[in-house]
């Protein structure tokens, strides 16, 4: 009790409240669906669960960010942030929902690159006016998320109706997901060597938290974001088929926002408290992630569970939305500084995609 208690001191009101209240709405969670629950409630719920447990890890985040440099900690973020759309993911391959996964891993890449950092630069920007940001490391990890999206769109390009490798979309999706995995393990120390571990970082409390109440924030919730990912992606088809959304709209949109909700919050978080560094290492860290490891992973396991394997032939509206989201992500970080209206634009993009799949082929139940 005396433990719990020192925690508690020690994590201050706020996140102490956020985690009382990330509690609350992951046991909601259960309850509705043990007690049979509308599938909308448990979604709805769910969902608000994995956005209170991002917060929670963001807090955890920022501990450790007070410890060592922005692109150390983004890397840390950014894979614990993945977590939760790693299980969603999962499970709803085994569901047999492959068009969701493949655009959700779409949809994450679009939701950090225009949506989140958008949002990061705009609130950013109304607060602090020009934030300024260090361009090497940036620029960096932009320029290899521009060359990881070239490759995943690859395959699209090569096995369309008359390429060269028609017919052979699930073999070259298999090598090029090999591919990305070797580029991503070079990608780590490059990641964490961008700033140097003594850049300090305020935290959010009076005083720091130990390193190991910090580890077991991190652990905790991100375990208990899995089973709520598990939950969540339960009771997705049924609630996608009574509110009547497309299973585009549902991976591309909801899932990808679901799924990336650590970097959805605790990216905007940092931009707001004028750390534009660590701000847009998390949320570039992040959709490289998901271009270098989170999707050349699934792809893989795709062979192992599931009806039928992912490949990484998309439809011309996907292909053009990566490309557009990368160059786009890349040229805006190139100056080394960000304001509000640059950020309104990326959002303005990021609807008018997520428009475009509004109509489309209902989820079945």
């Amino acid at each position: 009790m005396q433990t719990l208690i020192r925690a508690v001191e020690l994590m201050g009101r706020r996140t102490t409240a956020l985690v009382a209240i990330a509690a609350l709405t992951t046991a909601a969670t259960f309850v509705l669906r043990s007690a049979g629950a509308s599938s909308v409630a448990v979604f709805v719920v769910a969902a608000v669960a994995l956005a209170c447990l991002a917060s929670v890890v963001g807090a955890g985040t920022d501990q450790i960010g007070h410890r060592l440099g922005p692109g150390a900690t983004g890397v840390l973020q950014s894979a614990l942030g993945n977590l939760p759309e790693l299980f969603i993911s999962l499970f709803a391959l085994q569901a047999g929902l492959i068009v969701v996964v493949k655009t959700a891993l779409v949809g994450s890449i679009l939701a950090n690159s225009l949506l989140v950092l958008g949002l990061a630069f705009f609130l950013g920007g109304l607060r602090h006016g020009t934030q300024r940001y260090s361009g090497h490391q940036t620029r960096g990890i932009a320029t290899l998320l521009v060359l990881a999206v070239a490759a995943m769109l690859i395959p699209t390009l090569a096995t369309a109706p008359g390429a060269p490798d028609e017919g052979h979309a699930r073999d070259l999706s298999v090598i090029c997901a090999l591919v990305l995995l070797v580029v991503f393990v070079g990608s780590i120390p490059f990641s964490i060597r961008g700033e140097s571990a003594d850049v300090g970082l305020e935290t959010t409390t009076d005083r720091p938290w130990p390193l190991r109440l910090a580890i077991a924030n991190l652990a905790i919730a991100a375990v208990l974001a899995a089973f709520v990912a598990d939950w969540f992606i339960e009771a997705l088809r049924p609630a996608m088929a009574t509110l009547s959304i497309s299973e585009e709209f549902a991976g591309l949109v909801i899932v990808a926002i679901a799924g990336n909700a650590v970097e959805n919050v605790v990216g905007v978080q940092m931009a707001l408290r004028n750390k534009a560094d660590l701000a847009i290492s998390l949320i570039q860290n992040s959709s490289l992630q998901v271009a270098l490891a989170l999707t050349p992973a699934l792809v893989i396991a795709s062979f192992f569970i599931g009806a039928e394997p992912m490949t990484l032939v998309l439809t011309p509206l996907l292909v053009a939305s990566l490309g557009m989201a990368a160059i786009l992500g890349a040229l805006v970080v190139v100056d080394g500084e960000s304001n509000w209206l640059e950020g309104l634009a990326l959002m303005g993009l990021y609807v008018i995609i997520a428009a475009s799949v509004w109509w489309g082929h209902p989820v079945a139940i």
